[in-house]
């Protein structure tokens, strides 16, 4: 008859809620340092996603609900919300989840992008903010202003006539409104190659959400051409700083923390 210590001898599983960059190093370190499976859960908003390390599942849960029956089967150590800072509802659903689970939760959260020194910096709320902004910025027939957004969410700019704009998508589509060019390209990309084709299309304003991290190519890109920047701020569901959050799981703002975190929970197991 066994004692119970078996559970222990099987090799942990960590959900790590992903589709950043940061989900994917840390699927990778859990790897390479053999601390646990990691199984990176995907919306399915490319069709192409790259290859990650450990385990994969692609789509979604079934809200609050769904992501509560997946933890109570699956049995993980803990789960890791990696997503990207404005998935707010996969967030929320998460702290609910893991909350009814009792299962630990850590959020992985870049720190937010500051504007620098003398750059024309414009912080909006939302789309329709930032296409308002864009009224105030001059833009003639030969510039264009870049789109650094998903698909769903350039709606607001096919109001402004007279502007050209730039979007980059993972998978070719159809050009959303008049006046915008679609490019394809995945990253990350390179600081010279950003630059190259910001002074190429002759790029004079970016608009983007303030997904944050470091060395973002884009973002160095514009202020190297001395583009405006008009910045869509993250929804406050969590606090930018190492420790607890607003949803009530612990945060970490890089991988090592998030490993150390990982550590200490497996130690407590």
């Amino acid at each position: 008859m066994g004692n119970g210590s078996e559970r222990y001898a099987v090799t942990p599983r960590i959900l790590i809620l992903g589709g950043t960059r940061e989900a994917r190093l840390l699927a990778e370190r859990l790897v390479a340092d053999d601390l646990a499976v990691p199984v990176t859960s995907l919306a399915g908003a490319t069709d192409s996603p790259g290859a990650l390390p450990g385990e994969v599942r692609v789509g979604g849960f079934g809200g609050v609900s769904g992501l509560t029956a997946h933890l109570w089967q699956e049995g993980y150590a803990a789960v890791v919300d990696a997503t990207h800072p404005f998935a707010a509802r996969i967030t929320a659903n998460a702290a609910a989840a893991c909350e009814a689970t009792a299962v630990p939760r850590l959020t992985l959260v870049r720190p937010v992008w500051e504007p620098a020194l003398g750059e024309h910096w414009v912080d909006v709320a939302d789309e329709t903010a930032a296409a308002q902004a864009l009224r105030s910025v001059r833009v003639s027939a030969n510039q264009r202003v870049f789109l650094a957004l998903g698909r769903q969410r350039v709606g607001p700019f096919a109001k402004i006539a007279g502007v050209n704009f730039l979007l980059r998508t993972t998978d070719p589509i159809d050009p959303p409104f008049e006046g915008c060019e679609v490019i394809v390209g995945r990253g990350p990309f390179s600081l010279e190659a950003e630059e190259a084709l910001f002074r190429r299309e002759r790029v004079v304003a970016l608009v983007c959400r303030n997904s944050g991290g470091e060395g973002d190519a884009k973002l160095e890109a514009a202020r190297a051409v001395k583009a405006t920047i008009v910045m869509i701020r993250r929804p406050a569901l969590i606090t930018q700083s190492e420790g607890a959050n607003a949803t009530g799981g612990a945060t970490a703002l890089d991988v090592d923390a998030a490993l150390s975190w990982i550590v200490e929970c497996l130690r407590r197991r």
